[in-house]
């Protein structure tokens, strides 16, 4: 098991760069990852799910919009504190109280207008410094164990780790024995376990990213990983939920703004016993 001092240091990626074409109503002038789930941005509460395990360094693959992302964090400090604002001769700003809890470290990456999920990992290949890292998509929320996902990505000693969630709706099946995927299917007509997005992966992942923007992490990459039996999957039975309509993003302000803690809040004190 990892201490929190070393999930610190493991980077979580985060594809953020897609134009979110089917949420035009709030996408027109913002990214995804940026449309507001109660007070923050859905990316925030994603961050927060991951950093609530120890983990601490981030590495966001940009693409549309990618400049509203960078602001965001570059004007963090405004964004989470009252501010003084001094007009006049004396211009200027003052933060009246810092309350920033968070302590992370957040590379921007630009990785292209339109670059696809596999281009955009491959492009960020320089900023993975260590044998494993986390990987997940800028548009969904969930209460799985993020701290066990790494912990059994770790154990089997494969390529990848996928979790595997049964919503209502179909995205890409997983067909699994014993844990081991042995078949990776994108938005099939079907039933079953599908992606859920978090994902955990060796560096070895970069062997199967040949240098191609055009290139979907879902298909090739991922296709060619379970037919070598390098995929391994790890159910998760609670909490999940994307943002690809108007429809998702009402449902999840409603549990956002609902008064109690959302779902996608990991059980109290599951990560202290970590």
């Amino acid at each position: 098991m990892q201490t929190a001092s070393s999930l610190s240091e493991i980077p979580v990626v985060i594809l953020c760069g897609g134009m979110g074409m089917r949420l035009k109503e709030e996408t027109e002038f913002r990214p995804k990852p940026m449309v507001e789930i109660g007070q923050h941005p859905i990316l925030w509460h994603i961050m927060k799910s991951y950093s609530r395990y120890g983990f601490q360094k981030f590495i966001l693959c940009l693409g549309f919009r990618g400049k509203v992302i960078k602001e965001f964090f570059l004007n963090y400090s405004i964004h989470a504190s009252d501010v003084e604002v001094h007009l006049g001769h004396h211009a200027g700003m003052t933060v009246l109280n810092h309350n920033e809890p968070e302590d992370w470290t957040v590379t921007l990456a630009d990785t292209g207008l339109n670059t696809m999920t596999g281009g955009r990992v491959r492009r960020i290949e320089k900023y993975i410094t260590t044998d494993n890292f986390l990987l997940t998509y800028g548009d969904a929320v969930s209460d799985v164990d993020l701290g066990a996902l790494f912990d059994f990505h770790l154990s089997h000693g494969k390529v990848a780790t996928v979790t595997g969630v049964c919503p209502p709706s179909r995205f890409g099946e997983l067909d699994v024995e014993n844990g081991l995927v042995t078949s990776f299917t994108e938005k099939p007509v079907g039933s079953g376990l599908i992606n859920g997005g978090f994902f955990a992966f060796s560096k070895k992942l970069f062997d199967y990213l040949p240098s191609d923007d055009s290139l979907v992490l879902e298909r090739e990459p991922l296709e060619t990983l379970a037919r070598d039996g390098q995929l391994m999957m790890r159910p998760h039975e609670g909490f999940w939920q994307c943002m690809d309509t108007i429809r998702d993003v009402t449902y999840l302000r409603s549990l956002a703004e609902g008064g109690a803690e959302p779902p996608w809040i990991p059980v109290k004190g599951r990560e202290a016993k970590r």
